[in-house]
């Protein structure tokens, strides 16, 4: 069960409305690096998880990121309060209230449509979509996926903070900025506590091909590293010579039938192309090469 307490976990003081940044500060509220993906994503996660100290983890992570969103929504209304107030009571001239819908980004689209109210959009007006959420039910994935999702929300915080002078938004953007750190490391510590975590899932991979290291992009610029040489890598660069890995002919076969057999010769000589033909298509009228083909007879 839920309950809501109506005390933010940190305080949001906004110094004044700005449209503008409002519609910026969206992307992490109804965004794919947001907190509402976040909350959902960990929330499912849950849901279905059966390791109790995992599962006890991802709740209260999820739960935290609710708190999140409400921080960020309410950042959204302070910033968009004056223009509300205008917009519902027609305060302003029409040419003055046009302006100040029209102030930049999608600014217009959030006053219109929402009131000024915090919408689940991203930043560009893109509605939010449990599309947003890529959980797998393996517990490996999963948490590895859990943090890049705090690396990649790191981010767009550092990029909100960088584009706005406000001194409490960014107090405010800084403290859900490290809560991404914070969650990153709980996540790691989980992942690593499971003995072993990769490669994911139960099956191995196949010996030969597990170290093997395909160069298939060459030319000036290929460099050596850690990721494709020493240690136990096979460096693979004579690509085409080596084809197919199996030792095969490289060709794709299926056993059929006598009469699927039989179903497919006659649509392969149905449908087959006569490489000695040259119609007169659509392209060439529209073009004018028959006219200029004719003018030249």
């Amino acid at each position: 069960m839920f309950m809501h307490n109506k005390r933010l976990q940190y305080t949001v003081r906004v110094a004044e409305p700005n449209p503008v940044l409002a519609s910026l500060m969206l992307e992490q509220f109804g965004g794919p690096q947001g907190e509402l993906a976040a909350a959902m994503r960990y929330f499912t996660q849950a849901l279905s998880e059966t390791d109790p100290g995992r599962k006890d983890m991802l709740f209260d992570i999820a739960t935290e990121e609710l708190s999140h969103l409400e921080i960020i929504g309410s950042i959204v209304a302070m910033l968009n309060k004056g223009i509300k107030g205008d917009l519902a009571e027609a305060n302003m001239a029409e040419a003055d209230l046009y302006a100040a819908l029209n102030q930049g980004g999608d600014s217009h689209t959030q006053s219109l449509l929402y009131g000024g109210g915090p919408s689940l959009t991203n930043s560009s007006g893109v509605p939010w979509t449990a599309a947003y959420i890529d959980s797998i039910g393996d517990p490996t994935c999963d948490l590895r996926s859990n943090i890049a999702a705090e690396s990649r929300a790191k981010i767009v915080y550092e990029r909100l903070i960088n584009v706005t002078d406000d001194p409490g938004i960014k107090d405010a953007l800084g403290f859900l900025m490290t809560r991404e750190i914070a969650h990153q490391k709980s996540f790691e510590k989980a992942l690593y506590a499971i003995e072993p975590n990769f490669p994911p899932g139960k099956l191995p991979g196949k010996a030969e091909f597990a170290d093997l290291y395909v160069n298939t992009s060459q030319g000036e610029g290929d460099t050596e590293g850690p990721w494709n040489a020493g240690g136990t890598w096979q460096r693979l660069d004579d690509v085409e010579g080596s084809l197919p890995l199996d030792g095969g002919d490289g060709l794709p076969s299926v056993t059929l039938t006598d009469a699927q057999q039989e179903a497919a010769q006659a649509l392969a000589a149905r449908t087959m192309s006569n490489p000695e033909s040259d119609p007169v298509t659509g392209a060439d009228l529209g073009s004018g090469k028959l006219a200029a083909e004719m003018a030249d007879v």
